[in-house]
């Protein structure tokens, strides 16, 4: 019996038998935007050289509904959703229609493009896998919940989360179950996987750190507010942004003690009470954690020594270091939507419809683009064109 414990220590709260594998990452190759945030650790930056967008329209593509879905662009095609219930396929350089895909609802999920193939989700609780070039469905996962996560790709594997408290990986080649991991609320954040751990928030309020390969968890941080946004992963630090307000830094290789949750708040009473026992220490995985101020619901881009976060409608440049501002920008009203960094280029859209273009380094506006409607859809630059959706029904792209 004492063995088996023993073995049962050692598999679920150590890496020497299965460690997370080292090369699993979920990301998009150069030159393309083929997943929501970009990057294999979702940091919503695209380092290629080239052109950056000047401010200047370069086509108008109209879908019969409002827009919340992000765009994905990989392979000269730009596919998103509307709440329509239609996933549409689009010519990057011309806006010409390539083919759509009715769902049986909206589709808010942000497309995911791997080796051909287009993977979203959609509000009538199913994923679908549809064919890049032809818009031909593949395969489709049922759930039984609405599925606003967008999903993620690794290693042949697809990961989302579902407003029925649940993240699931599902085998990318035919859509059969790998497992089912129960979170304690919704799961609308999208998750990343770097470095074989796959990083979701849920409205449970926890950010969830997991084994990409069986579900294991190996974290569970609590944020005290729902966790909407995507995590990003920089330098073996998970970057979260939560509904109050919050941004917090996380250890990406952080593990929870046994029992931490269930002992922590004694200890923390018992010690307040002035009771001989050691100061409690800090959650496992904290780093830190900095006050942005009224809600944050973007996820946010970390790049160049700096982290970029949206609260309420204000833009604020971070030093991680210091945690202090090296600059903020005041938009028209709330960023919901999150920003893109291109070419020196902050792009942030706010909810009365404007796209902003900021000087990433001092925070100087450098062009705006006003849309007919509020901008939910986050921003995807590819190719030197900026693609994003409005509420008006439409696609931009913008050079």
């Amino acid at each position: 019996m004492l063995l088996a414990a023993c073995c049962f220590a050692v598999y679920s709260r150590t890496d020497l038998v299965f460690g997370p594998p080292a090369g699993v990452d979920s990301g998009s190759r150069p030159g393309q935007w083929a997943m929501f945030r970009h990057g294999p650790d979702r940091n919503g930056s695209d380092a290629a050289p080239g052109p950056v967008p000047r401010g200047e329209w370069k086509w108008v593509f109209a879908a019969g509904g409002p827009i919340h879905s992000s765009p994905a662009v990989a392979g000269g095609i730009v596919y998103f959703g509307s709440q329509d219930s239609r996933l549409y396929a689009v010519d990057a350089a011309t806006g010409a229609k390539r083919w759509e895909y009715r769902a049986g609802s909206w589709i808010d999920s942000s497309p995911a493009v791997v080796d051909g193939v287009v993977y979203v989700g959609s509000n009538d609780g199913n994923l679908y896998a549809l064919d890049a070039q032809t818009g031909a469905l593949r395969w489709q996962f049922e759930t039984r919940y609405d599925v606003h996560s967008s999903p993620a790709v690794a290693d042949g594997t697809v990961y989302f989360g579902t407003g029925g408290h649940s993240v699931y990986a599902v085998d990318a080649a035919n859509g059969a179950l790998r497992w089912e991991f129960a979170a304690g609320g919704r799961v609308d954040s999208s998750p990343v996987v770097a470095g074989g751990i796959l990083y979701v928030g849920s409205t449970s309020p926890y950010l969830y750190a997991l084994h990409a390969r069986d579900g294991r968890l190996r974290l569970s941080y609590k944020t005290f507010a729902s966790v909407l946004s995507s995590p990003a992963v920089h330098e073996g630090t998970v970057y979260a942004a939560t509904a109050r307000g919050d941004l917090y830094a996380i250890d990406a290789g952080g593990r929870n003690w046994p029992m931490e949750h269930r002992v922590r708040p004694y200890w923390l009473q018992l010690w307040a009470f002035g009771l001989p026992l050691p100061a409690p220490a800090p959650p496992s995985g904290f780093r830190w954690r900095r006050r942005l101020g009224g809600s944050a619901n973007a996820s946010p881009v970390v790049a160049g020594g700096t982290i970029y976060a949206a609260a309420d409608d204000r833009l604020v440049a971070l030093d991680p270091a210091s945690r202090e501002a090296r600059w903020e920008f005041a938009a028209g009203a709330r960023i919901s939507s999150s920003p893109a960094l291109a070419g020196g280029t902050l792009f942030a859209a706010a909810e009365d419809g404007v796209l902003h273009a900021l000087d990433a380094v001092t925070g100087t506006p450098r062009w705006e683009l006003a849309t007919g409607g509020r901008i939910t859809s986050s921003p995807a630059v590819a190719g030197g064109i900026l693609y994003v959706g409005s509420h008006d029904g439409n696609l931009y792209a913008i050079e």
